[in-house]
């Protein structure tokens, strides 16, 4: 992994250096664009609307406008502010971890301990696994600051960016207004479906299947060339139908006795393996 960020968390008058890693990447297979008539790549230019020049990224800066007038911001400009100068991970306070709405969870990465000693890093990740707290923090990284929420993961503090309370919206459906009747038996059955389905969640258990069909599509093009059919190589899925359930109760119970079969069956091939 590449360092993005150099820095120090603070709290108080502790300070703990740190390195910062981005913790997630993008797996979807790369496509661009291409002319439909002879594959040629399509190239998106950079044009000035009062020269008509193409601009080199080096010779692009930042503006704002407001009431016709254009504030041109170099990136000298930019890298002058104060937040962008800071390299200090500022903790707001510390709250139950249980407060973080998962809504607003952003970006996460890495935060590798960045001295000769790992015992400030240590006991700030112990005291935040032992008290169930998560830090609030505030940091400035590529001319934006951001709030954050610093937790642990493992034997790793992890930094996660949160969204700003305005970026998130409000949810508001007339339907929801509306009071529903729930009874006992259906609350019942419906528990019993979610109990039917229950266990521990395993990340490496799920792919995603988008992906894998089009890296086969691709090597199946690649092999065959454009004479190749894409009936050839996938199997058409068969369709449920699309109405709406009208019989609540009997769709739960047989929710509930499919699932059951299906766990049924799951153990007898484990216990005959």
């Amino acid at each position: 992994m590449r360092t993005i960020w150099k820095g120090a968390l603070t709290f108080g008058l502790v300070n703990v250096p740190v390195k910062v890693y981005s913790a997630t990447e993008d797996h979807d297979v790369p496509l661009h664009q291409v002319h439909a008539a002879d594959g040629g790549r399509i190239r998106y230019q950079r044009t000035c609307e009062v020269c008509g020049e193409t601009v080199a990224y080096a010779d692009i800066d930042r503006a704002y406008v407001e009431e016709g007038q254009t504030v041109v911001l170099t990136k000298d400009d930019l890298a002058a502010l104060p937040a962008e100068r800071s390299r200090e991970i500022d903790v707001v306070e510390f709250v139950p971890s249980d407060q973080v709405d998962l809504l607003t969870l952003d970006k996460a990465y890495y935060l590798e301990p960045d001295s000769s000693s790992p015992k400030a890093y240590v006991l700030l990740r112990r005291t935040l696994e032992e008290t169930d707290r998560t830090a609030i923090v505030r940091f400035t990284l590529r001319q934006k600051t951001r709030l954050a929420a610093l937790r642990v993961r493992g034997d790793v503090l992890v930094l996660q960016t949160l969204l700003w309370a305005d970026e998130v919206r409000e949810a508001a459906f007339p339907a929801l207004d509306e009071p529903v009747r729930i009874s006992d038996k259906e609350l019942e059955l419906s528990a019993s479906l979610v109990e039917s389905f229950s266990g521990d969640f395993d990340p490496t258990a799920y792919v995603d299947e988008y992906q894998a069909e089009l890296r086969t599509l691709i090597d199946a093009k690649v092999e065959k060339g454009e004479a190749f059919e894409v009936a050839d190589a996938f199997t058409e899925a068969e369709s449920g139908g699309g109405g709406e359930v009208i019989d609540l109760m009997e769709a739960l119970r047989a929710s509930v006795e499919r699932s059951r079969a299906a766990r049924a069956e799951g153990e007898q091939a484990k216990d005959a393996g």
